[in-house]
């Protein structure tokens, strides 16, 4: 998995409420085999729309997606959080997400922080004016232009996680090696024919 470190880019934003897996990432698309070249899909229906946000050629690049509340509901499809990060996003900033997408986000290296209302409000507001804004995993905040940092929350062991590249597998190894290196031990003493080659 891919760290998450800082990120520090322009935001795209979409304040709509409720936009589910279906629209960020058509079922239609669900045959693909392969995560790479899926963020060419991503909101491909949308995107028909000239006037659509992640047309602008000015977030083109955006690696922040600001959304709206209950971003990613829906189905349970990770292919959504595929497709937003083939395409480049690392971070969506929204005031909710759907539970599964939530848990997605964390599995596949795109962070997703939860803000209030009015930390929302800041962060679109600096969004919609072009500013590039830096996320800092590490210090859990996010700098605005003007210097101002807004904190938000992230559960420990998914911080670390993140921070460090790993997968669920990966974390668990790292938090429980001494215990699995102990069971082993105890087995081999034990059950000694397991280890025979």
């Amino acid at each position: 998995m891919q760290k998450l470190v800082r990120i520090e880019s322009v935001a795209a934003v979409l304040p709509e409420a409720n936009v589910d897996t279906d629209a960020i990432f058509p079922a239609r698309f669900l045959l693909l085999t392969t995560r790479d070249g899926l963020g060419r899909h991503l909101f491909q229906d949308r995107r028909q729309n000239a006037d659509f946000p992640l047309n602008d050629p000015a977030v083109r690049d955006a690696k922040i997606l600001v959304a709206g509340e209950n971003f990613g509901c829906g189905s349970s499809r990770e292919n959504a959080v595929w497709a937003l990060a083939d395409y480049g996003i690392r971070v969506v900033v929204a005031p909710s997400f759907g539970e599964i997408f939530h848990t997605n986000c964390f599995r596949n290296s795109v962070l997703p922080i939860t803000l209030d209302a009015e930390n929302l409000a800041t962060i679109q507001s600096a969004a919609a004016s072009g500013a590039t804004l830096a996320v800092d995993l590490a210090a859990q905040s996010i700098t605005l232009p003007d210097g101002a940092k807004v904190a938000f929350d992230i559960e420990p062991n998914r911080r670390e996680a993140l921070l460090n590249g790993w997968d669920e597998t990966a974390l668990i190894l790292h938090r429980d090696a001494a215990d699995i290196a102990a069971f082993e031990a105890r087995q081999r003493e034990t059950l000694p024919w397991l280890y025979e080659s």
